[in-house]
């Protein structure tokens, strides 16, 4: 239960919870493990997106690969992705859901594990800066989710604490990662993972998009950490 008194707040994954990226992720991966001969069909890795690179490759590629390749594997995904931003565009809803949470007195804290360049971008994209409190980038941890590291960085960076927090992500990943640090997910679909699988790693609640999140925020999660219940 959270304390009535202590200071709130709502942490958002951004790749395929706030702007429409996932889809474009996977085909740069896809792309780039062609360019070294790798053939990984575009569902396998669609279904590791959320991983930060050093994971995705094992993850994909198995302990027995080339590991001197992940670093240039890793820079081929982000040169590849990097020529769709100008196309990026952030989901319906998305900015004003950020607006309404730091209206309502939440701490609103970006936990992405994107490259400081990368996240700018992102940014830009959403157009909430003047909600968003603090924000965390590639150069905030050592390792990716599911390792919880990431948000322990973002709680860390807006002085919030687990158990006075909520996490808004979209994939399994998100979800293990914080449930890692006992922190309660609300699953977003729309980064291309069913409710199921969500659910099945421990998202407490799942909306379609931010724009029913935001349509619903009184009666979320979200709503219950306002009033402070």
């Amino acid at each position: 239960m959270a304390d009535s008194t202590a200071k709130r707040g709502v942490l958002f994954d951004v790749d395929g919870t706030l702007v429409d990226s996932n889809y474009l992720h996977a085909v740069a991966w896809w792309q780039a493990f062609r360019q070294q001969d790798h053939d990984v069909p575009m569902s396998a890795v669609h279904r590791a997106i959320g991983m930060g690179g050093d994971k995705l490759v094992e993850h994909l590629l198995g302990e027995d690969r080339n590991e001197d390749m992940d670093e240039q594997l890793d820079d081929a995904h982000g040169a590849i992705f990097s020529t769709w931003w100008p196309s990026l565009r952030s989901f319906d809803g998305a900015r004003d859901l950020l607006l309404a949470c730091a209206d309502k007195d939440l701490t609103v804290v970006l936990a992405s594990s994107a490259s400081e360049t990368e996240l700018k971008v992102l940014r830009t994209v959403i157009d909430a800066d003047s909600a968003i409190s603090a924000a965390t980038s590639s150069s905030d941890a050592t390792e990716s989710k599911p390792s919880p590291e990431i948000l322990q960085a973002a709680l860390d960076s807006s002085g919030l604490t687990a158990q006075d927090t909520v996490f808004v992500g979209d994939s399994v990943w998100d979800v293990k990662a914080a449930a890692a640090l006992e922190i309660p997910t609300i699953g977003l679909l729309c980064g291309g993972t069913s409710e199921a699988e969500l659910r099945d790693a421990g998202a407490e609640e799942v909306w379609e998009n931010p724009r029913e999140l935001l349509e619903s925020l009184n009666s979320s999660m979200l709503g219950k950490l306002i009033a402070g219940a």
